[in-house]
């Protein structure tokens, strides 16, 4: 090949213009590369990103400078609408729904109710009657002075406490009281008589002579029922 020409001096002034604006870019290049890389391990040793976009928790959109690790950096803020408030309780309301339990009605016992044999009774009716009084001796009784009444039941039975009636008009058990008899407390229907029918009523008393100082009394004698909606007891079975 043929020797190349010299290059005249106008010639010589452009290539080095030229070369000189090749090597600046080269050097920006580089200077660039370095920072990046720079700024890559910086990252890796602090263990963190520099954040990459700020939010500005504004009303408005707007714009901002923030510098991280001495680079300039310009971010855009963007606020989405503000949703409504909800408030929450500090502890969950619990609402139970379910039927209210359903109770069978019972009666009221108050401190006038009156019992009898541990359960509560109340008047049914009242009857007038012929009251007369006997004891559980011979000289009442005759033969029958077994110490028994007619429903076997000891003549003991109640503290002494019972009468004789006619079972078609009191049925044995019957519960009544007697005006100035027991205390007017009740007392059961457990004895009968060969002469006690209809309205007639004789009362058990523990010596003869307390039987004739009763003497004969019309009186007005309540019969009581039993309240707890049970039925009465058998009398020839409860002893």
């Amino acid at each position: 090949m043929p020797p190349e020409a010299p290059l005249t001096h106008p010639q010589t002034r452009k290539r080095l213009r030229v070369d000189a604006s090749s090597l600046a870019r080269f050097v920006g290049a580089a200077i660039v590369v370095s920072g990046v890389m720079g700024s890559a391990i910086w990252t890796k040793r602090a263990g963190t990103l520099p954040a990459l976009v700020g939010i500005d928790r504004g009303s408005t959109l707007g714009r901002r400078a923030e510098t991280t690790s001495g680079t300039h950096v310009e971010t855009v803020a963007f606020v989405a609408p503000t949703a409504p408030a909800i408030e929450v309780p500090d502890e969950p309301t619990i609402e139970i729904i379910g039927e209210e339990p359903i109770t069978e009605s019972s009666p009221e016992w108050t401190p006038d109710t009156r019992w009898f044999d541990g359960r509560p009774v109340r008047p049914n009716k009242v009857i007038l009657m012929k009251v007369t009084g006997y004891s559980p001796d011979h000289r009442s009784c005759g033969a029958f002075a077994d110490g028994q009444t007619a429903t076997l039941h000891s003549v003991w039975t109640n503290g002494m406490q019972l009468v004789a009636a006619d079972p078609k008009v009191l049925p044995y058990g019957t519960m009544i009281t007697v005006p100035g008899y027991a205390g007017e407390q009740i007392v059961p229907v457990l004895d009968c008589g060969g002469a006690i029918k209809g309205n007639r009523l004789d009362l058990l008393f523990p010596t003869h002579e307390a039987a004739l100082r009763w003497g004969v009394k019309t009186l007005r004698v309540t019969v009581w029922e039993y309240a707890d909606g049970l039925p009465a007891p058998n009398p020839r079975k409860v002893r």
